[in-house]
Protein backbone atom coordinates (compact mmCIF):
# COMPACT_ATOMS: atom_id res chain seq x y z
CA UNK A 1 0.00 0.00 0.00
CA UNK A 2 2.82 2.37 0.83
CA UNK A 3 4.23 1.99 -2.67
CA UNK A 4 0.83 2.83 -4.16
CA UNK A 5 0.57 6.04 -2.18
CA UNK A 6 4.11 7.05 -3.15
CA UNK A 7 3.19 6.59 -6.80
CA UNK A 8 0.24 8.95 -6.66
CA UNK A 9 2.11 12.27 -6.79
CA UNK A 10 4.48 10.96 -9.47
CA UNK A 11 1.63 9.74 -11.64
CA UNK A 12 -0.31 12.94 -11.10
CA UNK A 13 2.65 14.96 -12.33
CA UNK A 14 3.16 12.65 -15.26
CA UNK A 15 -0.52 12.84 -16.09
CA UNK A 16 -0.46 16.63 -16.05
CA UNK A 17 2.59 16.67 -18.25
CA UNK A 18 0.81 14.36 -20.66
CA UNK A 19 -2.19 16.68 -20.69
CA UNK A 20 -0.05 19.68 -21.59
CA UNK A 21 1.62 17.71 -24.36
CA UNK A 22 -1.77 16.54 -25.59
CA UNK A 23 -3.30 20.00 -25.90
CA UNK A 24 -2.69 19.70 -29.64
CA UNK A 25 -2.60 15.90 -29.78
CA UNK A 26 -4.11 12.79 -28.21
CA UNK A 27 -4.86 13.01 -24.50
CA UNK A 28 -4.72 9.23 -24.38
CA UNK A 29 -1.09 8.96 -25.45
CA UNK A 30 2.36 9.32 -23.82
CA UNK A 31 1.72 7.08 -20.83
CA UNK A 32 4.22 7.15 -17.96
CA UNK A 33 6.26 3.96 -17.64
CA UNK A 34 4.24 1.06 -16.32
CA UNK A 35 0.84 2.70 -16.85
CA UNK A 36 0.02 1.98 -20.49
CA UNK A 37 -3.34 0.31 -21.17
CA UNK A 38 -1.69 -2.52 -23.09
CA UNK A 39 0.59 -3.40 -20.17
CA UNK A 40 -2.13 -3.11 -17.55
CA UNK A 41 -4.64 -5.05 -19.65
CA UNK A 42 -2.20 -7.91 -20.12
CA UNK A 43 -1.59 -8.09 -16.37
CA UNK A 44 -5.30 -8.21 -15.55
CA UNK A 45 -6.02 -10.79 -18.28
CA UNK A 46 -3.23 -13.06 -17.08
CA UNK A 47 -4.50 -12.76 -13.52
CA UNK A 48 -7.99 -13.74 -14.67
CA UNK A 49 -6.75 -16.81 -16.54
CA UNK A 50 -4.76 -17.96 -13.52
CA UNK A 51 -7.86 -18.10 -11.30
CA UNK A 52 -10.75 -20.56 -11.05
CA UNK A 53 -14.31 -19.36 -11.48
CA UNK A 54 -15.30 -17.16 -8.57
CA UNK A 55 -18.54 -16.77 -6.66
CA UNK A 56 -19.05 -13.03 -6.22
CA UNK A 57 -15.43 -12.48 -5.20
CA UNK A 58 -14.92 -15.69 -3.24
CA UNK A 59 -12.81 -18.41 -4.77
CA UNK A 60 -14.13 -21.92 -4.32
CA UNK A 61 -16.78 -24.08 -5.89
CA UNK A 62 -19.42 -21.80 -7.39
CA UNK A 63 -22.78 -23.21 -8.41
CA UNK A 64 -22.72 -21.14 -11.61
CA UNK A 65 -20.52 -18.79 -13.58
CA UNK A 66 -21.44 -15.51 -11.92
CA UNK A 67 -21.91 -12.13 -13.58
CA UNK A 68 -18.62 -10.62 -12.26
CA UNK A 69 -16.82 -13.58 -13.86
CA UNK A 70 -18.73 -12.99 -17.11
CA UNK A 71 -17.94 -9.26 -17.12
CA UNK A 72 -14.23 -9.85 -16.61
CA UNK A 73 -14.12 -12.67 -19.15
CA UNK A 74 -15.90 -10.52 -21.72
CA UNK A 75 -13.49 -7.67 -20.96
CA UNK A 76 -10.47 -9.92 -21.49
CA UNK A 77 -11.88 -11.10 -24.82
CA UNK A 78 -12.49 -7.53 -25.97
CA UNK A 79 -8.96 -6.62 -24.92
CA UNK A 80 -7.52 -9.62 -26.81
CA UNK A 81 -9.36 -8.59 -29.96
CA UNK A 82 -8.30 -4.95 -29.70
CA UNK A 83 -4.65 -5.90 -29.23
CA UNK A 84 -4.75 -8.57 -31.94
CA UNK A 85 -3.66 -11.21 -29.45
CA UNK A 86 -4.95 -14.43 -31.02
CA UNK A 87 -3.19 -16.58 -28.43
CA UNK A 88 -5.00 -14.80 -25.62
CA UNK A 89 -8.33 -15.25 -27.42
CA UNK A 90 -7.62 -18.97 -27.81
CA UNK A 91 -6.81 -19.35 -24.12
CA UNK A 92 -9.98 -17.50 -23.13
CA UNK A 93 -11.98 -19.73 -25.46
CA UNK A 94 -10.37 -22.84 -24.00
CA UNK A 95 -11.53 -21.70 -20.55
CA UNK A 96 -15.10 -22.01 -21.88
CA UNK A 97 -14.66 -25.47 -23.41
CA UNK A 98 -15.51 -27.43 -20.21
CA UNK A 99 -18.89 -25.65 -20.15
CA UNK A 100 -19.83 -27.66 -23.23
CA UNK A 101 -19.16 -30.86 -21.26
CA UNK A 102 -18.33 -31.70 -17.64
CA UNK A 103 -18.97 -28.18 -16.31
CA UNK A 104 -22.23 -27.54 -18.14
CA UNK A 105 -23.94 -27.31 -14.75
CA UNK A 106 -22.11 -23.99 -14.21
CA UNK A 107 -24.05 -22.29 -17.00
CA UNK A 108 -26.78 -20.37 -15.18
CA UNK A 109 -30.44 -20.53 -16.12
CA UNK A 110 -31.63 -17.34 -17.88
CA UNK A 111 -34.30 -16.55 -15.28
CA UNK A 112 -32.86 -13.35 -13.79
CA UNK A 113 -30.87 -10.40 -15.12
CA UNK A 114 -27.75 -11.42 -13.20
CA UNK A 115 -27.88 -14.86 -14.81
CA UNK A 116 -29.01 -13.86 -18.30
CA UNK A 117 -26.02 -11.55 -18.84
CA UNK A 118 -24.02 -14.77 -19.18
CA UNK A 119 -25.20 -14.83 -22.80
CA UNK A 120 -22.95 -11.88 -23.64
CA UNK A 121 -19.93 -14.15 -23.16
CA UNK A 122 -20.65 -16.90 -25.72
CA UNK A 123 -21.86 -14.23 -28.13
CA UNK A 124 -18.47 -12.48 -27.89
CA UNK A 125 -16.73 -15.82 -28.39
CA UNK A 126 -18.88 -16.39 -31.48
CA UNK A 127 -18.02 -12.94 -32.86
CA UNK A 128 -14.32 -13.71 -32.51
CA UNK A 129 -14.20 -17.41 -33.41
CA UNK A 130 -17.31 -17.93 -35.61
CA UNK A 131 -17.90 -21.21 -33.76
CA UNK A 132 -21.66 -21.72 -34.08
CA UNK A 133 -21.86 -23.50 -30.72
CA UNK A 134 -21.39 -20.16 -28.99
CA UNK A 135 -24.08 -18.46 -31.06
CA UNK A 136 -26.62 -21.13 -30.14
CA UNK A 137 -26.02 -20.66 -26.42
CA UNK A 138 -25.83 -16.87 -26.45
CA UNK A 139 -28.85 -16.33 -28.70
CA UNK A 140 -30.93 -18.59 -26.47
CA UNK A 141 -30.14 -16.39 -23.46
CA UNK A 142 -31.03 -13.20 -25.32
CA UNK A 143 -34.26 -14.66 -26.71
CA UNK A 144 -35.48 -15.96 -23.38
CA UNK A 145 -35.17 -12.50 -21.83
CA UNK A 146 -38.13 -11.43 -24.01
CA UNK A 147 -40.03 -14.76 -24.16
CA UNK A 148 -42.88 -15.59 -21.79
CA UNK A 149 -41.33 -17.58 -18.94
CA UNK A 150 -42.57 -20.87 -17.57
CA UNK A 151 -43.51 -22.18 -14.16
CA UNK A 152 -43.11 -19.94 -11.15
CA UNK A 153 -41.65 -17.15 -13.30
CA UNK A 154 -44.80 -16.84 -15.39
CA UNK A 155 -46.36 -14.17 -13.19
CA UNK A 156 -48.91 -11.49 -13.90
CA UNK A 157 -46.16 -8.87 -13.53
CA UNK A 158 -43.90 -10.67 -16.02
CA UNK A 159 -46.72 -10.85 -18.58
CA UNK A 160 -47.51 -7.15 -18.02
CA UNK A 161 -43.92 -6.16 -18.78
CA UNK A 162 -43.90 -8.26 -21.96
CA UNK A 163 -47.16 -6.63 -23.04
CA UNK A 164 -45.40 -3.25 -22.82
CA UNK A 165 -42.53 -4.49 -24.98
CA UNK A 166 -40.18 -4.79 -22.01
CA UNK A 167 -38.24 -7.76 -20.70
CA UNK A 168 -40.14 -9.91 -18.22
CA UNK A 169 -36.98 -9.65 -16.08
CA UNK A 170 -37.54 -5.91 -15.59
CA UNK A 171 -37.30 -4.91 -11.93
CA UNK A 172 -36.11 -1.28 -12.06
CA UNK A 173 -32.79 -1.78 -10.31
CA UNK A 174 -30.04 0.30 -11.87
CA UNK A 175 -27.77 -2.75 -12.22
CA UNK A 176 -30.23 -4.06 -14.83
CA UNK A 177 -29.19 -1.50 -17.39
CA UNK A 178 -25.91 -3.27 -17.86
CA UNK A 179 -27.17 -6.82 -17.38
CA UNK A 180 -30.11 -6.54 -19.81
CA UNK A 181 -28.70 -4.22 -22.44
CA UNK A 182 -25.33 -5.99 -22.66
CA UNK A 183 -26.69 -9.36 -23.73
CA UNK A 184 -29.16 -7.76 -26.16
CA UNK A 185 -26.45 -5.56 -27.71
CA UNK A 186 -24.26 -8.63 -28.14
CA UNK A 187 -27.09 -10.55 -29.80
CA UNK A 188 -27.52 -7.68 -32.25
CA UNK A 189 -23.80 -7.62 -33.01
CA UNK A 190 -23.77 -11.38 -33.56
CA UNK A 191 -26.92 -11.65 -35.69
CA UNK A 192 -27.53 -8.20 -37.17
CA UNK A 193 -31.19 -8.51 -36.16
CA UNK A 194 -32.53 -5.09 -35.15
CA UNK A 195 -35.13 -6.48 -32.75
CA UNK A 196 -32.43 -7.13 -30.14
CA UNK A 197 -30.97 -3.64 -30.05
CA UNK A 198 -34.28 -1.85 -30.54
CA UNK A 199 -35.87 -3.52 -27.53
CA UNK A 200 -32.78 -2.90 -25.42
CA UNK A 201 -32.91 0.79 -26.33
CA UNK A 202 -36.60 0.98 -25.41
CA UNK A 203 -35.88 -0.69 -22.08
CA UNK A 204 -33.13 1.83 -21.34
CA UNK A 205 -35.41 4.81 -22.02
CA UNK A 206 -38.04 3.44 -19.64
CA UNK A 207 -35.40 3.03 -16.92
CA UNK A 208 -34.06 6.54 -17.52
CA UNK A 209 -37.50 8.07 -17.27
CA UNK A 210 -38.28 6.21 -14.07
CA UNK A 211 -34.96 6.26 -12.21
CA UNK A 212 -32.65 9.12 -13.27
CA UNK A 213 -32.64 12.01 -10.79
CA UNK A 214 -32.45 15.68 -11.73
CA UNK A 215 -28.71 15.71 -11.03
CA UNK A 216 -28.19 12.92 -13.58
CA UNK A 217 -27.38 10.23 -11.02
CA UNK A 218 -29.37 7.27 -9.70
CA UNK A 219 -30.39 6.15 -6.22
CA UNK A 220 -29.34 2.60 -5.41
CA UNK A 221 -33.04 1.78 -4.93
CA UNK A 222 -36.24 3.67 -4.07
CA UNK A 223 -35.85 2.64 -0.44
CA UNK A 224 -32.10 3.39 -0.42
CA UNK A 225 -31.79 7.08 -1.42
CA UNK A 226 -28.03 7.08 -1.84
CA UNK A 227 -25.90 7.49 -4.94
CA UNK A 228 -23.97 4.26 -4.53
CA UNK A 229 -20.87 4.22 -6.71
CA UNK A 230 -20.97 0.80 -8.34
CA UNK A 231 -24.73 0.88 -8.91
CA UNK A 232 -24.27 4.09 -10.84
CA UNK A 233 -21.29 2.47 -12.52
CA UNK A 234 -23.49 -0.26 -13.97
CA UNK A 235 -25.78 2.40 -15.38
CA UNK A 236 -22.89 4.38 -16.87
CA UNK A 237 -21.33 1.27 -18.43
CA UNK A 238 -24.69 0.03 -19.67
CA UNK A 239 -25.51 3.27 -21.46
CA UNK A 240 -22.01 3.30 -22.92
CA UNK A 241 -22.18 -0.24 -24.27
CA UNK A 242 -25.65 0.41 -25.65
CA UNK A 243 -24.56 3.61 -27.40
CA UNK A 244 -21.65 1.72 -28.94
CA UNK A 245 -24.12 -0.66 -30.59
CA UNK A 246 -27.40 1.16 -31.21
CA UNK A 247 -27.76 2.43 -34.81
CA UNK A 248 -27.90 6.15 -35.47
CA UNK A 249 -31.43 5.87 -36.83
CA UNK A 250 -32.87 4.27 -33.71
CA UNK A 251 -35.54 6.69 -32.40
CA UNK A 252 -34.53 6.11 -28.76
CA UNK A 253 -30.85 6.89 -29.30
CA UNK A 254 -31.14 10.68 -28.71
CA UNK A 255 -32.86 10.12 -25.35
CA UNK A 256 -30.20 7.63 -24.26
CA UNK A 257 -27.43 9.97 -25.33
CA UNK A 258 -29.08 12.78 -23.37
CA UNK A 259 -29.29 10.66 -20.21
CA UNK A 260 -25.67 9.59 -20.66
CA UNK A 261 -24.40 13.14 -21.08
CA UNK A 262 -26.32 14.44 -18.08
CA UNK A 263 -24.85 11.67 -15.97
CA UNK A 264 -21.29 12.29 -17.20
CA UNK A 265 -21.62 16.01 -16.46
CA UNK A 266 -22.72 15.26 -12.91
CA UNK A 267 -19.93 12.74 -12.37
CA UNK A 268 -17.40 15.32 -13.47
CA UNK A 269 -18.46 17.54 -10.57
CA UNK A 270 -17.96 14.77 -8.02
CA UNK A 271 -14.59 13.46 -9.20
CA UNK A 272 -11.98 13.78 -6.47
CA UNK A 273 -8.87 15.87 -7.06
CA UNK A 274 -6.81 12.66 -7.31
CA UNK A 275 -9.04 11.32 -10.10
CA UNK A 276 -11.09 8.80 -8.10
CA UNK A 277 -14.80 8.64 -7.29
CA UNK A 278 -16.23 7.75 -3.90
CA UNK A 279 -18.20 4.78 -2.62
CA UNK A 280 -21.12 7.21 -2.17
CA UNK A 281 -20.56 9.56 -5.07
CA UNK A 282 -21.66 12.82 -3.43
CA UNK A 283 -20.55 12.10 0.15
CA UNK A 284 -17.19 13.71 1.04
CA UNK A 285 -16.73 11.24 3.92
CA UNK A 286 -17.04 8.19 1.67
CA UNK A 287 -13.90 6.33 0.68
CA UNK A 288 -12.47 6.25 -2.88
CA UNK A 289 -13.67 3.06 -4.58
CA UNK A 290 -12.11 1.34 -7.56
CA UNK A 291 -14.96 -0.49 -9.29
CA UNK A 292 -17.06 2.64 -9.78
CA UNK A 293 -14.00 4.67 -10.74
CA UNK A 294 -13.18 2.12 -13.45
CA UNK A 295 -16.74 2.11 -14.75
CA UNK A 296 -17.01 5.89 -14.87
CA UNK A 297 -13.60 6.17 -16.53
CA UNK A 298 -14.65 3.58 -19.12
CA UNK A 299 -17.80 5.56 -19.89
CA UNK A 300 -15.91 8.83 -20.26
CA UNK A 301 -13.04 7.39 -22.30
CA UNK A 302 -15.51 5.82 -24.71
CA UNK A 303 -17.49 9.06 -24.91
CA UNK A 304 -14.41 11.06 -25.83
CA UNK A 305 -13.27 8.48 -28.39
CA UNK A 306 -16.68 8.55 -30.10
CA UNK A 307 -17.26 12.29 -29.95
CA UNK A 308 -20.18 12.05 -27.53
CA UNK A 309 -18.31 14.14 -24.96
CA UNK A 310 -16.11 17.22 -25.24
CA UNK A 311 -12.53 15.96 -25.49
CA UNK A 312 -10.94 18.98 -23.84
CA UNK A 313 -13.12 18.54 -20.74
CA UNK A 314 -13.55 14.79 -20.39
CA UNK A 315 -10.25 13.65 -21.88
CA UNK A 316 -8.10 14.99 -19.02
CA UNK A 317 -10.67 13.86 -16.43
CA UNK A 318 -10.73 10.27 -17.70
CA UNK A 319 -6.95 10.21 -18.09
CA UNK A 320 -6.59 11.31 -14.48
CA UNK A 321 -9.07 8.60 -13.42
CA UNK A 322 -7.07 5.89 -15.21
CA UNK A 323 -3.77 6.97 -13.70
CA UNK A 324 -5.32 7.08 -10.23
CA UNK A 325 -7.14 3.77 -10.63
CA UNK A 326 -4.08 1.74 -11.54
CA UNK A 327 -2.18 2.86 -8.45
CA UNK A 328 -4.53 0.48 -6.63
CA UNK A 329 -3.34 -2.44 -8.75
CA UNK A 330 -1.24 -4.92 -6.81
CA UNK A 331 1.89 -6.62 -8.22
CA UNK A 332 -0.08 -9.82 -8.93
CA UNK A 333 -2.71 -7.96 -10.99
CA UNK A 334 -5.37 -7.67 -8.30
CA UNK A 335 -7.13 -4.33 -7.81
CA UNK A 336 -7.80 -3.34 -4.21
CA UNK A 337 -10.48 -1.25 -2.49
CA UNK A 338 -13.37 -2.87 -4.34
CA UNK A 339 -16.67 -2.54 -2.51
CA UNK A 340 -18.11 -5.87 -1.45
CA UNK A 341 -21.41 -7.01 -2.94
CA UNK A 342 -24.02 -4.73 -1.45
CA UNK A 343 -27.72 -5.00 -0.74
CA UNK A 344 -29.93 -1.96 -0.34
CA UNK A 345 -30.56 -0.24 2.98
CA UNK A 346 -31.85 3.18 4.00
CA UNK A 347 -28.77 3.77 6.12
CA UNK A 348 -25.84 5.97 5.08
CA UNK A 349 -23.48 4.32 7.56
CA UNK A 350 -24.24 0.94 6.05
CA UNK A 351 -22.67 2.08 2.79
CA UNK A 352 -19.73 3.83 4.42
CA UNK A 353 -18.91 0.63 6.35
CA UNK A 354 -18.91 -1.75 3.39
CA UNK A 355 -15.86 -3.98 3.29
CA UNK A 356 -13.05 -3.30 0.83
CA UNK A 357 -12.00 -6.34 -1.17
CA UNK A 358 -8.86 -7.02 -3.19
CA UNK A 359 -9.04 -8.96 -6.43
CA UNK A 360 -12.85 -9.04 -6.50
CA UNK A 361 -13.94 -9.40 -10.12
CA UNK A 362 -16.39 -6.51 -9.70
CA UNK A 363 -13.21 -4.42 -9.72
CA UNK A 364 -11.09 -6.43 -12.15
CA UNK A 365 -13.61 -6.11 -14.99
CA UNK A 366 -13.71 -2.29 -15.16
CA UNK A 367 -9.91 -2.09 -15.24
CA UNK A 368 -9.67 -4.16 -18.40
CA UNK A 369 -12.71 -2.38 -19.88
CA UNK A 370 -10.78 0.88 -19.47
CA UNK A 371 -7.61 -0.58 -20.97
CA UNK A 372 -9.57 -1.73 -24.01
CA UNK A 373 -11.41 1.58 -24.39
CA UNK A 374 -8.13 3.49 -24.29
CA UNK A 375 -6.84 1.37 -27.18
CA UNK A 376 -9.96 1.62 -29.33
CA UNK A 377 -10.22 4.25 -32.05
CA UNK A 378 -13.96 4.47 -31.52
CA UNK A 379 -17.13 2.44 -30.91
Amino acid sequence: MKQCFLLLPLLALAGCAGMRDDATGDVFAHWPKGTSPREIGNRVAERFLAQPHSEYGRMGNPTEVTYPDVCTWYGCLAFAQETGNAKLTARLAQRYEPLFGPDARLIPLPVHVDYTVFGALPLELYLQTKDARYLTVGKDFADKQWTRPEGKYDTEEARAFLARGLSWQTRFWIDDMFMITMVQAQAYRATGQRAYIDRAAKEMVVYLEKLQKTNGLFFHAPDAPFFWGRGNGWMAAGMTELLRAVPEDNPDRPRILEGYRVMMSSLLKYQRSDGMWRQLIDDPEAWPETSCTGMFAFAMITGVKNGWLDAQTYGPASRKAWLALITYLQPNGDIRDVCEGTGTKNDRQYYLDRQRHTGNLHGQAPVIWCATALLREGK
